[in-house]
């Protein structure tokens, strides 16, 4: 047994040097290796939107034309999922629940202190019912709009699958032309006449957001659907003036009891 104390204690020594000598030489190893080799990644396209400044040196003052051609401004986008509605409707108006997501985030975009500048929503029954509700919380002053371009649709055929939720390849095709272009849209920097740092809400769906977010983040858009979205969440996306974007919030309940959070 003494023997055995003894002997267990070296044999762990011996372990601890062996990795260290392993991890020593790993290092040494990748010590000229070209850092994208070892860490693949994608660049960040900073003119994703095709929006950033290019300046025309043929031209007389340049450097000032130039200069009032760049964004100063952020773009804070908050994008807003429906509230529960009736699934088994042809309508689908927001449930009595619903109803009540829709008032409890109404409330806290009006306590945020956020000055809005507008507010645009999907013209399908579930998002239209949904900004109502929320507009009540909000100044009447608050510019607001529809647009079709926003309603919910299959956007890119996700990867994986889902295990029942199968359109076909024309959906995808039709309706994720349709999505792209609402990103391309409303998702960009702000332009360079802009004034003011903007508070802009958009009430959609969760496709659509979840979509959203892929493209702005620069992110494969097949993953779509392994993010989730509960009724009236809220994620919120910075724009900044040089394109950089930053995802300040995605899903975030803390507006909603626990017992009142759902997902359809």
């Amino acid at each position: 047994m003494y023997l055995l104390r003894r002997v267990l204690p070296l044999t762990g020594l011996i372990g601890a040097a062996h990795c260290y000598t392993k991890e020593s030489d790993y290092g040494e190893n990748l010590a000229g290796t070209p850092s994208h080799e070892v860490f693949p990644r994608q660049k960040w396209n900073s003119n994703w939107d095709l929006r950033e400044p290019v300046t025309n040196s043929d031209t007389e003052n340049s450097t000032s034309d130039f200069k009032e051609k760049i964004p100063t401004k952020r773009r804070n986008i908050i994008l807003i999922r429906h509230g529960q509605y009736v699934i088994d409707s042809k309508d689908r108006w927001l449930t009595e629940l619903g109803q009540e997501q829709a008032a409890l985030i109404g409330e806290r975009l009006a306590a945020s202190g956020l000055k809005f500048t507008k507010l645009t929503m999907s013209t399908m029954n579930r998002a239209t019912e949904t900004a109502n509700i929320i507009l009540t919380k909000l100044p009447e002053s608050l510019p607001r709009s529809s647009d079709s371009l926003l309603e919910e649709g299959a956007p890119y055929p996700p990867e994986p699958s889902h295990l029942t939720w199968k359109p076909d390849m024309q959906h995808f095709y039709r309706e994720g032309s349709r999505i792209e272009a609402a990103f391309r849209k409303y998702i960009h920097r702000a332009p360079p006449e802009q004034a003011e740092n903007s508070n802009e809400i958009i009430v959609c769906h969760g496709n659509v957001i979840r979509y959203f977010v892929c493209r702005a983040l620069q992110f494969p858009v097949e993953g779509w659907l392994r993010l989730s979205l509960a009724n009236c969440s809220l994620a919120s996306l910075i724009v900044y003036p040089d394109g950089t974007v930053a995802l300040n919030g995605f899903g975030d309940l803390g507006h909603i009891p626990h017992d009142k959070i759902t997902y359809n």
